[in-house]
């Protein structure tokens, strides 16, 4: 079939924003050293970002400028409460950029003579999309979600924050009917059967892991020779979810038998009061507070160190997993959510999340455990990196997003009526 002209849609497209951000960048980065005929559509404040990253495709760039609507709403929801902004006031900005973009989406299909449109983001099922009727066939995914805690953390979210989850949920599904776009999309794409439960009915489904890794950035060769007492890693935000202090006391329990230092890569609004504990438990020198890092420096940073724990409660994807594994690095982590879907026995250690103390328990006996075993870390380590080159790779990711490009462009143009 002739390549593809692919339209991508989303908010953001960003190597700054991180996170999710990242994804619709890697398709249309990769789209177009293939040579595919792509076009990217996000908000406006990341335009200077792409701009300066892909000069030779300005052209090929579309944004979305905020409305009147959207200023006068992002202006209410910073005079309340943050949890509360975000709920009631953030659905509506989501809402008005979404409408933003149907109608520019649907001049590029025009003028462009797409054949199919693809929004990787959100990866969130519940939220809607306003990409229906565009002229060309609609591809959502892959998402990841449908979270909760494990049952021994359920208190671990007060009163309030449950009330607020589920009002969100409700309105979700209210939205998903009144905007149709996954109901009548071409396909959607899931990274597991917990977010296909969480879809609303519709369209057709199909399994696919949200997250890849740039084997040209994380690479066994940046990282250089250790030195000094067994160092272990964190990286990600600094909420109460992440269970960072968690990890903190299982450190300061495996220091009691073991030497380690633990550095922690990431911002948040918990940093002061996690950094308050490392002192009170007289970990100022073994715990080391980085910052945020910028996913580009992320390799250089990790390479010193011996493993990545991630203790995430609600860990939806996990995409820093990888990351590890690709650097060679061994990885301990709650068997719940993502990790749990990357990880096995050959590459990483997952520790049941039964309680907290259960899981501080078994993290320190982990910790300990590689700390004290070189051997378990290199052989740990490879069969990750092994495992991330035959699943994970963004160029095998994108050689299957292709076969799906073409097989719902075929079945678009089957379903068309005949020309009169």
């Amino acid at each position: 079939m002739v390549s593809p002209r692919v339209l991508i849609v989303a908010e953001h497209a960003s190597a700054k924003f991180g996170g999710e951000a990242f994804l619709p960048l890697h398709y249309f980065r990769l789209l177009r050293r293939r040579g595919v005929e792509a076009f990217l559509l996000c908000h406006s404040r990341v335009r200077d970002e792409l701009c300066a990253t892909f000069p030779s495709e300005i052209s090929r760039m579309y944004f979305v400028e905020d409305l009147l609507i959207q200023r006068v709403l992002w202006k209410a929801a910073s005079r309340l409460p943050k949890g509360l902004g975000d709920v009631i006031i953030g659905p509506l900005i989501y809402t008005a950029t979404q409408r933003a973009a149907r109608a520019i989406a649907r001049r590029i299909v025009r003028d462009q003579r797409i054949d199919v449109v693809h929004q990787p983001i959100p990866v969130s099922p519940k939220l809607p999309s306003a990409l229906w009727g565009l002229g060309a066939p609609v591809i959502i995914g892959p998402m990841n979600g449908g979270m909760t805690y494990p049952p021994g953390f359920v208190d671990w979210q007060s009163g309030g924050e449950q009330q607020m989850v589920a009002a969100a949920r409700a309105a979700a599904n209210l939205a998903n009917r009144a905007i149709p776009g996954k109901r009548r999309a071409a396909l959607l794409l899931v990274a597991n059967r917990r977010t296909r439960n969480a879809l609303p009915a519709g369209a057709p489904v199909e399994e696919m892991v949200e997250n890849g890794v740039d084997m040209e950035r994380f690479t066994l060769a940046a990282r250089p020779a250790r030195s000094g007492p067994p160092r272990f890693a964190f990286v990600g935000r600094l909420i109460r979810l992440k269970a960072v202090d968690i990890l903190i006391e299982a450190l300061a329990r495996a220091r009691r038998v073991q030497p380690m230092l633990l550095d922690i890569f990431g911002d948040g609004p918990e940093r002061s009061s996690l950094e308050r504990l490392a002192g009170k438990l007289g970990l100022s020198e073994a715990v080391l507070f980085h910052g945020f890092v910028p996913q580009t420096d992320l390799p250089s940073r990790l390479a010193p160190c011996n493993a990545l724990v991630l203790p995430s409660l609600r860990e939806c994807g996990g995409a820093v997993v990888l990351e590890a594994m690709a650097l060679g690095l061994p990885v301990i982590a709650a068997r719940w959510g993502g990790p749990a879907d990357y990880l096995d026995e050959t590459c990483g250690i997952l520790v049941e999340p039964q309680s907290p103390e259960q899981l501080t328990r078994d993290l320190m006996e982990a910790m300990v455990r590689l700390a004290r075993d070189d051997d378990a870390q290199l052989r740990l380590g490879r069969a990750g990196r092994r495992k991330v080159e035959r699943e994970y790779d963004w160029e095998k990711k994108l050689d299957r997003m292709l076969q799906i490009y073409d097989r719902v462009i075929v079945g678009a143009h089957d379903k068309a009526p005949p020309d009169m």
